[in-house]
Order: C-alpha cells, then structure tokens, then sequence
C-alpha cells in the first residue's frame, strides 16, 4: 500500500494505517517542511514534485497494488496510469458536482446555499475527479458556519471516509464501494470543475449576502495562500 499527497491529513492516514498493523509500502510526495525522521521515521518516503516522474519506483514499491492519493495537488498522468496500480482519491467534495480545488469548491457550494457537502472516495482515471465512485462521507453545513469551521468538519469527514473503507480494501483491492451510497451522491447539481479560473472570479461575487460568511478563512487563511490571496 502506497500514500502519495502531503500535510497533516495524509501522516493521519498513515498513522492509522501502521496502528492497524497494515504494511505501508511508501509514502510518496513533496519534501515535508522539517526532517522526514520527524514525520515518520519507519516508513519509506520518496520526495517529487511530479509523481509521474517515480512511476518506476511506485509499480516496484507495491505489495498490493493499492495506491491512496489523499490531500495531493499532482496529477495522475501517464505512465503511472498506464501501470497495475489501482489508485484511489479522497476528494473533498460530493462528486461529479464539485470537482477540482476542494478549497474553492467548497467556497462556491457555501455561496449557493449548499447545507450539505461530502468526502467522496473515487477511483482515479484520465480525467480529474471523474473516475468511478466508491463510497461518500456527507456532512452538515450549518446557516451560520463560517468556512473555516466547514472547511475543518470536511476535513475530519474525509479521514473518518479513510477509516471506513480501509478494511474494505485490504480485504479487497478490488472492492467495488457502496453502490447505494455513491448513487445518492450522483449530485444535485449540474456537474463542475472549480478550478484557478473559479478561483479567480470569485470577487464577481461580492454582492452575494452569504460572502462574508462563504470566505472567512479565520485562522486557516495561511494554510490557504492561493485562496487568501485572491479575496485579499
């Protein structure tokens, strides 16, 4: 079993992981801040910043064939497609209606109203976020919630999402996820891709009477530059 992303929710899922006695075979992604001994000194680290340049080292490196993208920016392209590996991403976001930045998703579905967002556990195929779906994590969005509470709430949905499915697919890598929950999750709403150019327009959205609300970053504003950025 291979991890590749970065930051506090993927060492979580590691973490987990070799609590459970699950052999974790690498752990892939950009040079941690601080020494890699202080993250996880028993698990093997490969620092890229193109996780298509170690496809190579990924096939070689995998036990199960099992590969968990969680809180990672890079793209799975060619050859890393191309290898046996089964590649599984969390997103942050109910799937297909909010593809892309989970961060600006996430914004834009507070903007419109939403009172519910989603986890969602998906396979990962040529396309972004638009490989087949496995299971949903959905939680509440309250009237009054600020985004650096929601964005907080998501964030432990997706690593309870993790905590639910792993057993599944050490058991099975071949697991084909909950039908009943990802049909529900189908979305509400006209599929979406919230990327750098939604990112960029969302000052067009000033006047909307949820915008304070929608872009309070709170504490979390410099975890999020490219976000603080574009509201600053």
């Amino acid at each position: 079993m291979i991890f590749v992303g970065e930051g506090a929710l993927l060492w979580r899922a590691v973490q987990h992981t070799v609590d459970r006695d699950i052999p974790v075979d690498l752990v892939c992604g950009p040079e941690p801040i601080g020494a890699v001994s202080a993250t996880r000194p028993d698990v093997p680290f490969l620092a890229t910043s193109d996780v298509n340049t170690v496809a190579a080292e990924l096939a070689a490196s995998c036990t199960d064939g099992l590969v968990w993208s969680i809180n990672n920016r890079m793209i799975f392209r060619e050859p890393v497609l191309s290898t046996d590996l089964r590649i599984l991403n969390i997103h942050h976001g109910p799937l297909p209606a909010y593809r892309g930045m989970p961060e600006v998703a996430l914004v834009y579905a507070m903007l419109r109203g939403e009172r519910e967002f989603a986890a969602t556990l998906h396979r990962v195929d040529q396309g972004i976020d638009t490989g087949t779906r496995l299971a949903v994590e959905r939680y509440p969005i309250g009237m009054d919630d600020p985004y650096h509470v929601v964005l907080r709430r998501g964030l432990q949905s997706c690593h309870r999402l993790f905590e639910r499915c792993l057993p599944a697919l050490v058991t099975d890598p071949d697991w084909p996820g909950v039908t009943e929950e990802t049909d529900c999750a189908a979305g509400v709403r006209d599929s979406g891709y919230f990327g750098r150019s939604a990112l960029t327009r969302l000052h067009e959205h000033r006047g909307n009477p949820e915008f304070a609300r929608a872009t309070d970053l709170g504490f979390l504003a410099g975890y999020l530059p490219e976000l603080a950025a574009a509201l600053g």
